[in-house]
């Protein structure tokens, strides 16, 4: 049987001891914030800067950089690019510090991956100014910034750079894709030392899931802390006087490592609606191959997707991921999710919030969202579970984490 719903045994960690260790947090630092969100303790704020990889969209990671720079910030932000569109308020505030590709041709824009075999020199390049703590947001290379002597280096790693270690041939898509496979493959081996080697000027890490904490001891032998990002469950929240509706839903880049493609095949083989939101290098070919009942919205406010969120009969998540923000997200809003049984949905779906599916199959899939007609899943059992990922708790344990780090001699530059 393709489909599993009640097998407790992988997700027994789902609200385990990180999500106690959270709320203890939480507890305890109520007593030392006090009502000053901007405040790490009664006394002082630390001199923060923030470095990011690159400014050139808002999805999970800018969502990360967002509460850095609203809670730390206004303060430098140290990064590769900036394509010059706005991002959010409070990273717009910041005051932009980028390296040398900036200005070479492309480098603002996709051509940036072309740029590969020179990222290390470009990211080494930034020059970052004394101050209390260096807090990284990596996803790929800004974990290797150069910082002051003497300053600490905290990381906030979404995961090591994927299209090095783990993802090379689903970043080498699109136009020219063969080229690019071809490049990767030629200095994967040199950057990946480069990057082991790199690690070491980090003070400590925080992951953003136990799968990515994992994947930061394979790669870089080192030991990492499990901090969920934050969710905005204040603002996607359920609407319980609204019918869920006939149709199932997917969000996210269509990019061939989400595997959108799944889901559409899933729900035409069982005649079912789906909702697509998202867009990306996929959309064209998508389209063209979709029958009826495929509805492609393209990017939308956040007003419609929480709209579609309360009102869908289930999310589709066919992806490995490392964490799931659009995940927790449709939980605040009470929609149960079907999952593909990998990566972080493993820590963020309980028992009662959805069904996980054991392959990453079209067949699979469609199987269980038949199986969705018979369920008895409540939204109020998906807003609980999604509490624990909210803003507040993140912003608890992230001063938390910056004080003891700020304790932390620096010992590894």
């Amino acid at each position: 049987m393709r489909v599993n719903v009640h097998d407790r045994t992988p997700r027994r960690e789902a609200a385990g001891l990180d999500e106690i260790i959270q709320f203890q947090q939480v507890g305890c630092m109520n007593s030392l914030i006090g009502h000053d969100s901007k405040m790490i303790g009664k006394t002082s704020r630390p001199d923060i800067v923030l470095v990011h990889d690159w400014l050139v969209t808002v999805r999970g990671a800018e969502r990360v950089l967002d509460r850095f720079a609203e809670r730390y910030g206004p303060t430098d932000l140290y990064s590769l690019v900036h394509d010059g569109s706005p991002l959010t308020p409070a990273i717009d505030a910041c005051r932009f510090h980028l390296s040398p590709l900036q200005h070479l041709p492309g480098g603002r824009g996709r051509l940036r991956r072309w740029y590969l075999p020179v990222i290390p020199r470009m990211i080494e390049s930034l020059k970052i100014r004394q101050c209390d703590l260096v807090l990284s947001d990596s996803s790929s290379v800004a974990k290797s910034v150069k910082v002051p002597e003497g300053v600490p280096h905290l990381c906030y790693c979404h995961s090591p750079a994927r299209y090095i270690w783990d993802q090379t041939e689903d970043y080498a898509t699109g136009s020219m894709g063969f080229l690019r496979a071809g490049g990767l493959r030629a200095i994967r081996s040199r950057f990946q030392m480069w990057d082991r080697r790199t690690a070491a000027r980090v003070d400590r890490f925080l992951a953003n899931s136990r799968h990515i904490a994992d994947r930061i001891r394979r790669c870089w032998d080192r030991d990492a802390t499990v901090v969920y990002p934050p969710v905005r469950t204040d603002y996607f929240t359920p609407d319980y006087g609204v019918e869920r509706e006939d149709w199932f839903l997917v969000v996210g880049a269509l990019e061939p490592y989400k595997r959108t493609d799944i889901a559409i095949k899933a729900a035409v083989k069982g005649g079912y609606r789906i909702k697509v939101v998202g867009g990306g290098s996929q959309l064209d070919s998508l389209r063209r191959e979709s029958l009826r009942g495929v509805e492609f919205l393209g990017r939308t406010p956040d007003d419609e997707l929480r709209t579609l969120y309360r009102r869908a009969r289930a999310l589709l998540f066919p992806q490995e991921e490392d964490f799931g923000i659009v995940a927790v997200e449709a939980q605040a809003c009470g929609c149960p999710i079907i999952a593909l049984r990998r990566g972080g949905a493993l820590e963020i779906i309980s028992d009662e919030c959805g069904l996980f599916v054991d392959e990453q199959t079209p067949e699979a899939f469609s199987d269980a969202m038949a199986e969705s007609t018979r369920w008895t899943i409540r939204d109020q059992h998906c807003r609980l579970n999604a509490e624990r990922f909210s803003c507040d708790v993140f912003d608890a344990v992230m001063d938390d984490q910056i004080r003891k780090t700020l304790g932390v001699a620096t010992t590894q530059r």
